[in-house]
């Protein structure tokens, strides 16, 4: 005959006990006093000397020449559009794509509307010249005016680049 092992467990609170606690609150307490001591010892311990360079605003330390525009032009908001569609969509698809096995139809065809969702966005965005980095060919209603293009400025300048004609 076998001899049989008990196990006795006694049940812990819900809680769980405070020893398992002790070091996350240690480490929280240490990293607080941690930043108290470095924000004290740089106010006592540096030097306060102002400037006019040190108090203007910082900027990739480039002083600009002139104001820029007021508003951003379109395709800057359009290629952004067309940056978050694109970022969304690999978001939902790669959870897609590792259990696409369990999710049959139903998947499938969650995935096509989605699909196409993103496919008709990125048509609206081409269709509003997003892609468009030249310069602009056609103006509203078809008709051109004042297109700016390399024939045109040797044609008012002049081929010799002499004054305008």
């Amino acid at each position: 005959m076998c001899p049989v092992l008990y196990v006795v467990v006694e049940p812990q609170s819900a809680m769980g006990s405070l020893d398992t606690y002790l070091p996350v609150f240690l480490l929280l307490v240490l990293g607080v006093a941690f930043a108290g001591l470095s924000i004290a010892a740089s106010r006592l311990l540096a030097p306060y000397r102002p400037t006019d360079a040190k108090e203007a605003p910082y900027e990739c330390g480039i002083v600009p020449a002139y104001e820029p525009p007021s508003r951003f032009p379109v395709r800057f908001y359009l290629i952004a559009m067309i940056f978050i569609i694109f970022d969304i969509e690999i978001i939902f698809l790669f959870p897609w794509a590792v259990i696409y096995g369990q999710l049959g139809r139903f998947g499938l065809v969650e995935v096509l509307v989605f699909a196409g969702a993103v496919f008709f966005s990125f048509i609206y965005l081409v269709a509003n010249g997003a892609l468009d980095w030249g310069p602009v060919r056609r103006a509203r209603g078809g008709a051109t005016r004042n297109l700016r293009t390399t024939d045109s400025t040797v044609r008012r300048v002049g081929a010799a680049g002499g004054k305008a004609a």
